[in-house]
């Protein structure tokens, strides 16, 4: 058996805990919400980069692709030096929400190259630059360049030219779950000797240093070292010893030891409750203050020196190793045993493992730079599980130091008073997003069920449980605001991992139905709060689309009018739908269901009366053939607002196929629903019954649109003049390129223009954009309804495809090009380079950046250039699902 299928059983039974150690530090603690004790709540502010190296955290802790335990309560990673830079680099650096010109903005290379899913074996890669690195010149340059000017990158400034920078390559292993092994190897790849100080650094969170703390410990814990090794004790954690040393160099390293302490001197003056403090090793290094380390070798943070001068394009490693005392006996700490025997071999070993389960996973049919991308995507996938802690009650009351206001426990997120997080979680970019967003969680999970189903289920669970949903049955947003709306996919990741995760006859109907029971209280949320008028038509405000409409879909609309969503009404559409198909597979087996799915068909079929009818055309425009948003003010007459965008392509989404077999083996559910078609006629219109050959002859389509409508619909998607770009489907249709879509009330006008690239708005910070670039979760879920359609209509429903080519298609044909030009963002094109790159050709034209990878936020929808968050393997992982299944899946004509 695949050594690390054993693993992961061996970690579900709890027989042994390989789970307990991981990549799971944050790459950005400061400027979080959690971290942020302000009034205004301006968290940027509160605790910037500047403060980060001299300012103790409460709520987590960050580092250069760092681990830690699951707790966050011992954490290791490097520090680096190159005898230039003013800061010594313990932390990835990037510019605020308020000093990039889109928003916040990592300014570093990095990149995640392998993972298992226990991360038995985990490599990253970090690009160190050589030359001193421009904080200042970052900040002020991006400044100047502004909304409209592209974003100004540590490559533009020449920081890796001639090969000046070192690769700093990190790989862990894990002999046992205990015992970890770290190898650090660097390359100069310039053409001259550079100095390197090199810090394997070893330190607590704090967790002694603050009152209204539910972790205050008995004993603080401490390190401690005999020149040889480090001795690490935590009262909950336990012991553990940690060794270092380089084959590379002749003698032994310096260890440094201080304390995980705030600076409190370099803030305000005043005198430090004790000398030695986070900053120490920096300020030891940097200004040569040596009493600013520990001399007796004690504290909470320890690091062990070493000083390299490498020269041109030479190779040094550096070799650590972290074990429990009691695994050490024997191998470490005796005469004559060095603490790394069999190192090389174990981590020879645990590559070769990885290997043989990715050779499993992804398929042996897909091409060299398919397989690239599958590999890095799910490395990416993985090295973004985080450490999240957050304990609403505990941070609205802030510390000692810095008491609560009225104010500020009525503030951001005051309503969540239950809220309770102290989790790993999968986070979206764990340095420009090191929090979870509810329905990037949900896009997360369809390739985390690949590869580990158990961590996917067990995070659709935990959004679910009472500790994180509200008591009134709102799943929350995200740190910023809790209460804002995410589209409701929660119940679509649970239906699609439940059947990715386990073969057809085997899967997990305990995890469905736990999950099912919670989602029932989550959807009377929605239809409570979201259905204004009890029509059946919802709104929502953004919805995870941030600044695709005319103006700020959550706060309040021009005039006090209220919004009539496409795109909610969608959403809801397809929870409906997708509740019916979890109830009927419950009903399977536990009858009882038949009642609930029965209710989940009726309001599937009233929500497509209201969409298509209420009021004459409900959200359908009969002159443009396009679903719009509605706004009415003052209850006048609503006023379509006719933007041709994602929003109006939804509810094409919002489509099932119900086999008439399962019908049939449901007598009390199929009596329901026949009572409700011969009592409802006129709602007959929204279900199509076909009679196919086949062993599964009888088929009905549930769907928002009418066959017309949807060719209606299928004709702006297709058209490259509106949505189809070379790369996929674009989140605005192009012809608001030269027609911007412009609403006026009151004096005051309101404009939306197509912006393929990055965005020309201020609106929601303006580090995202929906106004034309391609987002992988909305491209995903029409190709999902895409192969529903396929899967009903077969070759009977043809349209042009694209439009203007001459060539007609079937809709399984156009979900499998969709495919293709999502892929292709990744796949060296026939010059070469890859689209996702755009101009930075180093990474086709130099040797030591060729087969990197980054998974972007967005896309360009001209270029394919990657846009906004470069790290956000999460939801735009959803690739290598396209690679591994859906292409292979289309092709064959599977639904």
């Amino acid at each position: 058996m695949d050594r690390e299928i054993e693993r992961l059983r061996e970690a579900k039974a709890g027989t042994q805990q390989w789970r307990r150690w991981g990549p799971f530090l944050s790459e950005r603690q400061w400027g979080t919400v959690r971290e942020d004790d302000s009034e205004h709540g301006n968290s940027w502010d509160t605790f910037p980069h500047d403060h980060a190296r001299r300012r103790a955290y409460r709520w987590g802790e960050d580092g250069i692709q760092g681990w830690t335990d699951r707790q966050c309560r011992l954490c290791f990673a490097p520090a680096l030096w190159n005898a230039s830079d003013t800061i010594l680099k313990e932390r990835l650096f990037g510019l605020s929400g308020y000093e990039g010109n889109h928003g916040e903005d990592v300014k570093e290379c990095y990149y995640y190259l392998d993972s298992t899913p226990t991360h038995s074996y985990t490599k990253a890669l970090y690009k160190y630059p050589q030359g001193k690195y421009p904080y200042t010149e970052l900040r002020l340059e991006n400044q100047r360049l502004g909304r409209l000017g592209p974003e100004l990158e540590l490559a533009d400034m020449g920081m890796f030219d001639d090969g000046r920078y070192f690769d700093i390559l990190q790989e862990v292993a894990k002999r046992t779950p205990e015992d970890l092994l770290w190898r650090m190897t660097v390359t100069n790849h310039g053409p001259d000797s550079a100095p390197l100080h090199l810090l394997p650094t070893v330190w607590f969170r704090n967790i002694w240093s603050w009152e209204n703390n539910r972790e205050k410990p008995l004993r603080r814990p401490e390190i401690t070292g005999d020149g040889t090794r480090l001795f690490v004790q935590h009262e909950t954690l336990g012991k553990y010893e940690f060794f270092a040393d380089s084959p590379d160099l002749p003698e032994a390293p310096a260890w440094l030891f201080t304390e995980n302490e705030t600076n409190v001197h370099s803030f305000s003056g005043e005198q430090n409750t004790q000398p030695y403090v986070k900053d120490a090793f920096h300020r030891y290094l940097i200004h040569g203050e040596e009493r600013a380390v520990r001399p007796e070798p004690r504290g909470t943070k320890a690091a062990a020196h070493f000083q390299f001068m490498i020269p041109a394009g030479a190779t040094v490693t550096v070799r650590c190793r972290l074990v429990l005392s009691e695994e050490s006996e024997g191998r470490a700490g005796v005469p004559g045993v060095s603490p790394f025997e069999g190192f090389e071999e174990t981590f020879a070993q645990r590559i070769a493992e990885s290997d043989a389960f990715y050779e499993r996973v992804i398929p042996t049919e897909v091409t060299p730079a398919e397989r690239l991308i599958s590999r890095q995507g799910y490395a990416g996938l993985l090295w973004t599980k985080q450490f999240f802690y957050y304990v609403v009650e505990d941070w609205l009351k802030g510390d000692k130091n810095a008491p609560p206001s009225e104010n500020r426990l009525k503030g951001r997120n005051a309503d969540w008073p239950h809220f309770f997080a102290k989790d790993i979680l999968s986070m979206p970019d764990k340095w420009e997003y090191p929090w979870f967003a509810a329905w990037d969680t949900a896009f997360h999970m369809i390739p985390f069920a690949v590869v580990d189903p158990d961590f996917a289920k067990e995070q659709l669970l935990l959004l679910l449980r009472e500790w994180y949903m509200h008591p009134n049955g709102q799943l929350p947003a995200y740190e910023w605001n809790f209460s804002d709306v995410n589209p409701p996919v929660h119940a679509w990741a649970v239906w699609r991992v439940y059947k990715i995760a386990d073969a057809k006859g085997n899967r997990d109907l305990f995890f469905l139905e736990r999950a099912f029971q919670k989602l029932l209280l989550n959807f009377t949320w929605w239809v409570n709060r979201k259905d204004v008028e009890g029509r059946h038509v919802f709104g929502g405000g953004f919805l995870g689309l941030d600044n695709i409409g005319v103006f700020d879909r959550s706060r309040p609309l021009p005039g006090g009018g209220r919004l009539n969503q496409a795109d909610g009404t969608a959403w809801m559409a397809s929870f409906c739908l997708t509740m019916l198909s979890i109830s009927l597979e419950l009903a399977l087996e536990r009858p009882v269901y038949e009642d609930i799915a029965s209710k989940f068909f009726e309001h599937f079929v009233n929500i497509c009366d209201a969409i298509n009818a209420l009021g004459g055309t409900g959200l359908w425009d009969s002159t443009d053939g396009f679903y719009y948003d509605q706004l009415i003010i003052n209850h006048k007459e609503p006023i379509p607002l006719r933007i041709r965008s994602l929003v109006g392509l939804l509810p094409m989404c919002s489509v099932s196929v119900l086999k008439q077999k399962t019908i049939d083996a449901l007598p009390n559910f199929r009596k329901r629903m026949d009572w409700f078609l011969v009592n409802r006629p006129d709602l007959l219109k929204y279900i199509t019954v076909r009679r196919a050959v086949g062993k599964n002859p009888g088929r009905c389509l549930l769907a928002i649109p009418s066959e017309a409508r949807l060719r209606k619909c299928l004709e702006y998607m297709v058209d490259p003049r509106e949505f189809l770009s070379l790369f996929g489907i674009r989140s605005l249709s192009k012809a608001h390129d030269a027609k911007p879509f412009t609403f006026v009330h009151e004096g005051q006008s309101h404009e939306v223009a197509y912006a393929p690239g990055e965005a020309t708005s201020d609106m929601f910070g303006g580090n995202s954009n929906w106004r034309g670039p391609i987002w992988f979760p909305i491209n995903f879920m029409i190709i999902e309804a895409l192969e529903r359609y396929a899967y009903f209509y077969g070759d009977t429903f043809t349209i042009e495809y694209p439009t203007g080519s001459g060539r007609m298609a079937n809709l399984r044909e156009i979900a499998i090009d969709l495919c293709d030009r999502l892929i292709s963002l990744f796949v060296p094109g026939e010059d070469g380079y890859r689209p996702c790159f755009g101009t930075a050709k180093r990474y086709t034209d130099v040797e030591h950046w060729k087969e990197l990878l980054l998974f972007h936020e967005y896309f360009h929808a001209e270029t394919g250039e990657g846009i906004g968050a470069s790290h956000q393997t999460g939801w735009t992982s959803l690739v290598v699902s396209l690679v591994r299944d859906r292409r292979e899946a289309l092709r064959q004509g599977k639904a």
